[in-house]
């Protein structure tokens, strides 16, 4: 069963908005990795998940404030909260946490990039402007090409272990259903800075019963020493991209907007070298620039095309 475009996806983003979401939104989602493994050795995965969704969900609660909307949910709005909250938050910040205290930030990011070819063929069969053309399934194949690179023969290196690895991928798969999701919302209630905020209000929810429920408040004083870090993760590196996404995924589509999953492993990758001393190989650098051809072949295709 094929779901027929609403008017933003026949219409279509140009081609500057595409590439201009991608690389900021990419950025600040990129930079979480940092912020996350900064904090990881000392907070239990749960708190960290549960600070930066309430940290993101005050953020965007105050910008719809500004909008003169009230941030509680509308009726229509709150199955979209949850399940978006769910698949996009607090579920993907708890394993993410969680792997990062036995992965490196870089190895991490780059499972993680594998989600854009779940969400385009399942995209491909979801949505009638989703279509594989064979320059964006091309473009696809490229950027796998680039993952493949740089994850290379020692994805577990830096001390990684196989649960960490099952974890990281538990987080691509919540990111492609909730990708899928988000492009499925009816307009009325795809307000992309509504969505976001939903998001984060369950995020953050979900994410302190768990860290009450299995640890208690003092997962949360642990935070303290981390203030910085954690301000830095809730609202730069959650409120401001995922409600840039949001306005991404329902203007391009899930698969062009999934291609964040190539850039982020580029920005976690750099900010590992620089900050945490992470060595960057020679294997890492291709990787990165062949991933980036491959997001360049995909954003630039004509949605919709046919394949052939």
């Amino acid at each position: 069963m094929t779901i027929a475009p609403d008017r933003a996806a026949q219409a279509g983003p140009s081609r500057a908005f595409v590439i201009g979401n991608l690389l900021g939104c990419s950025f600040f989602w990129g930079c979480s990795f940092l912020f996350i493994k900064l904090m990881a050795a000392d907070v239990a995965p749960w708190a960290i998940a549960a600070g930066r969704g309430l940290l993101g969900a005050a953020t965007l609660s105050l910008f719809v404030l500004a909008r003169r909307q009230s941030p509680l949910p509308r009726r229509h709005e709150i199955g979209h909260w949850l399940v978006l909250g769910t698949t996009n938050g607090w579920l993907p910040n708890v394993l993410v946490a969680y792997a990062l205290i036995q992965l490196a930030s870089g190895p991490a990011a780059m499972i993680q990039a594998a989600g854009p070819l779940v969400t385009a063929l399942f995209a491909h069969m979801l949505f009638a402007e989703e279509r594989l053309s064979r320059r964006r399934f091309g473009g696809i194949l490229v950027g796998m090409a680039g993952v493949a690179i740089l994850i290379g023969p020692r994805l577990v290196e830096g001390g990684g272990t196989a649960l960490s690895v099952l974890a990281m991928v538990g987080v691509m798969l919540c990111y492609a259903v909730g990708n899928l999701y988000t492009r499925a919302v009816p307009a009325k209630a795809g307000d992309p800075i509504r969505l976001a905020l939903g998001q984060q209000v369950v995020s953050g929810s979900g994410a302190l019963l768990l860290t009450l429920v299995f640890s208690g408040w003092a997962a949360l004083s642990a935070l303290q020493p981390h203030w910085q870090a954690m301000l830095a993760l809730g609202v730069l590196s959650t409120a401001i991209p995922m409600t840039i996404f949001m306005r991404l995924i329902r203007a391009a589509g899930p698969t062009r907007a999934a291609m964040t999953g190539y850039l982020v492993p580029v920005v976690a990758t750099v900010m590992g070298v620089l900050v945490l001393g992470e060595t960057l190989e020679l294997r890492q650098l291709v990787g990165g620039v062949i991933i980036l051809a491959g997001v360049f072949l995909v954003t630039t295709a004509p949605a919709g095309a046919k394949a052939g």
